[in-house]
């Protein structure tokens, strides 16, 4: 990997790190994109997966006092099976399908609330929750607005929605590292960035959540909802057009 990409990823580890520290999922979703960019799928999963373990262990952190641990519990149960599932398949999807599946995702957040009948805090729903999620974050990358149907009809601030979407996604991103990590360790491990980056981009994407919190606190239950479904939207948008433009090339 050369120095541009480096300092490309460090960069944006920060930046996604304070935008998923405001709307607990936009961060991760352009983070993917942007690893998309310069390194193998693969390498790219794994990467993301460990930036954002970081990022989302530390904001479960700085916000724990608002987790709801029950609901923690039934996703990393249906977390690890739906982990186990997909490394059996061993799939690895290539970049046109990566960005059309990541483009697709955000549209889940527009399906009419009348449709959505889900509710995290019940206990076979979160589990529904960890296997549907994880799931999907194996195979498009991220998976943050179906997270997101789950906590629609909830009666939790958000506070307690980001902090315990933020607990869950420790989970899902740790069977990221495990699926993913563990052929590159054993074969391509060149392919992942080196180790002094990780070093600089951890300890920035633990500031980025702290900043990401002071934000977070200015905002209102009101425009931290409506700015979610906006912003998540377009970044699908855009990856929608990369899709078009990887399959007309015939990229791989």
């Amino acid at each position: 990997m050369g120095l541009i990409s480096a300092l490309f990823i460090i960069c944006l580890a920060f930046v996604t790190a304070t935008l998923s520290g405001v709307f607990g999922m936009a961060g991760g979703l352009v983070l993917m994109g942007g690893l998309a960019l310069v390194l193998p799928v693969s390498a790219a999963f794994v990467t993301h997966g460990i930036l954002q373990l970081v990022a989302n262990g530390w904001r479960a952190v700085l916000h724990r006092k608002f987790v709801r641990w029950d609901i923690v519990g039934w996703y990393a149960l249906a977390s690890a099976i739906a982990g186990g599932i997909v490394a059996l398949i061993s799939l690895v999807p290539s970049k046109p399908v990566l960005y059309l599946l990541m483009g697709l995702v955000p549209f889940l957040l527009w399906l009419p609330q009348r449709w959505i009948n889900l509710d995290a805090a019940r206990p076979p729903q979160a589990f529904a929750s960890g296997l549907m999620v994880t799931g999907l974050n194996l195979s498009a990358g991220v998976a943050g607005p179906l997270l997101d149907i789950f906590f629609v009809r909830t009666s939790l601030t958000r506070h307690a929605i980001v902090a315990t979407k933020a607990a869950t996604q420790v989970f899902a991103h740790l069977a990221k590292i495990l699926v993913y990590g563990t052929p590159l360790l054993t074969s391509r491990a060149q392919d992942l960035p080196p180790w002094w980056m990780f070093a600089i981009a951890i300890p920035l994407s633990m500031a980025g959540t702290a900043v990401g919190g002071w934000i977070l606190d200015r905002i209102t239950d009101v425009d931290f909802k409506r700015w979610t479904k906006w912003i998540v939207t377009g970044i699908g948008v855009l990856y929608l057009i990369q899709a078009a433009q990887l399959f007309v090339r015939g990229a791989g």
